[in-house]
């Protein structure tokens, strides 16, 4: 770390602390040259993360369209914007451990996951678009396998 200052390379920490979010390290440096203080903060440099699309074609993650799904998939349905944006934060960072290219095939499931317990009305939106829904049937069929996933069985 070069000083500010007089760009000396040498330096101490005087102190360490995690940020509030616990995204990053701040530390303040002392110059040995000059003993002017400065901060420095560090963070984990996150490899970047490409989806592969059903085509093969690839492209840069991009947080904002499973956001745009989720709320299509939410609209005028009791979902709180926080709600929408903690789901969104669960399925990026459960992305993050698949590695740097991901199947389009993945997030969706991942996202559909993440509805069904959230909302059933936001689910059977967003799987109507996502599995490509062509009829009645297909809503009855998905409404009947989110019924066994959901009711308790009886105990008779």
């Amino acid at each position: 770390m070069r000083c500010p200052s007089c760009g000396n390379v040498e330096d101490k920490v005087v102190d360490s602390r995690m940020t509030e979010d616990g995204a990053a390290i701040r530390r303040r440096r002392e110059c040995v040259r000059c003993g002017r203080r400065f901060t420095t903060f560090e963070r984990i440099e996150e490899a970047p993360v490409f989806v592969v699309k059903r085509s093969g074609a690839r492209e840069p993650f991009d947080r904002e369209k499973i956001s745009a799904g989720v709320r299509a998939a939410t609209k005028n349905r009791p979902v709180s914007d926080e709600d929408i944006n903690s789901l969104v934060s669960d399925v990026e960072e459960s992305l993050r451990y698949e590695g740097t290219e991901i199947p389009s095939e993945l997030i969706g499931r991942k996202v559909l996951e993440a509805l069904e317990r959230v909302d059933h009305v936001s689910y059977v939106r967003f799987a109507s678009v996502y599995k490509g829904f062509e009829d009645l049937d297909d809503f009855k069929r998905e409404m009947g396998m989110l019924e066994k996933s959901t009711k308790p069985k009886s105990s008779r």
